[in-house]
């Protein structure tokens, strides 16, 4: 994916935006790539002064899922994982900020209200198009750079490899969707991102999940990474896996991590991961 045309015209106004690292890496040799996009919870503080009291609270976080996912270390897996917070911008938006649901209410590339529609900037100083550039540059780009050299790493040394995109929401959200989402959101861009064979394991194996509701390309059918770097003629499945929080944590402030529950739902995750990773494997070593 070329970023040329997604470029600033000012390099000294994007360093500016942050001097943390866009990305932790834990580089794994088994051809499974878990990404998690949306864990960041870092606000540089140029741009948590302009932020509201709630957006300083960064409640739309995908919290917790780097400790959630952690046994994928044990698999082998590659887990790249997001250090700031979506807020700052949404690493799962195109560089464009072209919406992924057209006709539905979605949140942008830097978004400027919250899910629950509040706004983020009080002061009405939300980023202008260079400032947006800026963040592009500094935060945007290096994940999207990491993340396709990982795939790239992983799919010459195996012949195939299966990106996991890892979220989680609150199960409650009026802006997105009615009633209760289901627990276990399985999205492969409606089957143009991974081997349907594939997807149709992962979504007996979610169905079998006992306490656990499911669906496969529900409303939530995979972001723009889901549908950027799936290439199953390539040899890259992606899937995304979209979990209600309520399943693991508690949904609102302090957010807190409930391990009873987490406990619950890891041994369903480690069944996923592992059928990708049978399916990834047979793809056979070269």
């Amino acid at each position: 994916m070329a970023l040329d045309h997604f470029s600033s015209s000012s390099p000294s106004f994007a360093s500016t935006i942050t001097d943390q690292p866009a990305f932790t890496l834990h580089r794994g040799s088994a051809p499974l790539l878990v990404s998690i996009p949306h864990a960041g919870t870092h606000l540089p503080p140029a741009i948590a002064a302009r932020l509201s009291e709630h957006g300083r609270q960064v409640p739309d976080t995908d919290w917790h899922l780097e400790r959630l996912y952690g046994f994928a270390r044990e698999l082998g897996a590659t887990l790249l994982v997001a250090t700031h917070s979506r807020y700052v911008i949404d690493l799962n938006r195109p560089p464009d900020d072209a919406s992924l649901y057209p006709g539905q209410n979605v949140t942008g590339l830097c978004p400027v209200d919250s899910f629950d529609e509040l706004a983020l900037y009080p002061a009405g100083d939300v980023p202008d198009a260079a400032e947006v550039a800026a963040r592009r540059d500094a935060v945007w780009a290096p994940y999207h750079a990491q993340l396709r050299e990982e795939l790239d790493r992983l799919r010459q040394a195996h012949g195939r490899v299966v990106l996991w995109e890892a979220h989680s929401i609150r199960s409650v959200l009026p802006r997105f969707f009615q009633g209760r989402l289901p627990d276990l959101n399985l999205g492969t861009a409606n089957g143009n991102s991974c081997d349907p064979a594939l997807a149709s394991r992962l979504l007996a194996i979610a169905r079998a999940a006992q306490g656990y509701s499911s669906v496969l390309n529900g409303r939530f059918k995979g972001g723009y990474i889901t549908r950027q770097y799936g290439a199953p003629a390539r040899g890259i499945h992606a899937v995304q896996l979209e979990l209600t929080q309520c399943s693991y944590m508690q949904e609102s402030l302090p957010f807190d991590y409930l391990p009873d529950e987490a406990a619950r739902l890891q041994p369903v995750l480690r069944g996923l991961l592992q059928a990708a990773l049978d399916f990834a494997g047979a793809g056979g070593q070269r």
